[in-house]
């Protein structure tokens, strides 16, 4: 019994989906602070859900090897769901705000950012599920073209052999593709690529323009 505990443990800590669980909870954390007016429902319906999901990973990480694919499949219905989740609330922002609702400039700058926070941590998480089949498959000798095409591998003598992009490198990418609205060192090369990263500028822009255009306002 402390055998099958131990190995368990061992699996779910060598799981190359794990580091993207804190981020996941991150994203949900900022969700739970945006006001009810920002959110579809109560706020905590779609954090169980979500949270129920990732128990749900973690105890069927053991199986990874031969379930790969239903796993997959859960971890892009855990970022779709934030995904979503955000994109509504960027669009009752821009309603409220149009409607003048949202009286507070303070209030409208810290969900602003909110939502431009989760909008950069879902992006990472989906560049990380999407690039070379998920992180699974990119831990393999796997002969999978990439999706994106980051400095390390455009010449050798920069990283060691074999190398490949972690979570960090994702965050990253979607930082600065959030920032710039554009992609700046890490270029995308598949259609799934240039889409999200299209997808994700535009929420970046429309949500920064919301901020920009009420501190216009108030200041006149």
């Amino acid at each position: 019994m402390v055998k099958k505990m131990e190995s368990q443990a061992e699996s779910f800590l060598t799981d190359p989906r794990l580091p993207a669980v804190a981020v996941i909870l991150g994203a949900l954390a900022l969700y739970l602070l945006l006001p009810g007016q920002l959110t579809l429902g109560p706020s905590w319906i779609l954090a169980a859900l979500e949270a129920a999901l990732v128990i749900i990973l973690a105890v069927t990480s053991q199986y990874r090897s031969k379930h790969s694919k239903s796993l997959r499949y859960l971890s892009i219905l855990l970022i779709g769901l934030i995904g979503l989740a955000n994109l509504i609330s960027v669009g009752l922002l821009v309603h409220l705000l149009l409607r003048g609702t949202l009286a507070s400039g303070t209030q409208l700058f810290f969900s602003a950012l909110e939502i431009w926070l989760t909008n950069v941590l879902v992006f990472a998480l989906w560049f990380w599920e999407i690039d070379r089949g998920g992180p699974v498959e990119r831990t393999k000798d796997s002969t999978s073209y990439p999706d994106f095409l980051f400095p390390q591998m455009t010449q050798t003598g920069l990283c060691d052999p074999g190398w490949i992009p972690g979570l960090v490198d994702y965050i990253y990418l979607s930082l600065t593709n959030a920032t710039a609205f554009s992609p700046t060192d890490t270029m995308p090369l598949s259609p799934i690529a240039k889409i999200l990263m299209g997808v994700e500028s535009l929420v970046s822009l429309l949500t920064v323009t919301i901020v920009a255009a009420r501190a216009i306002n108030i200041l006149h």
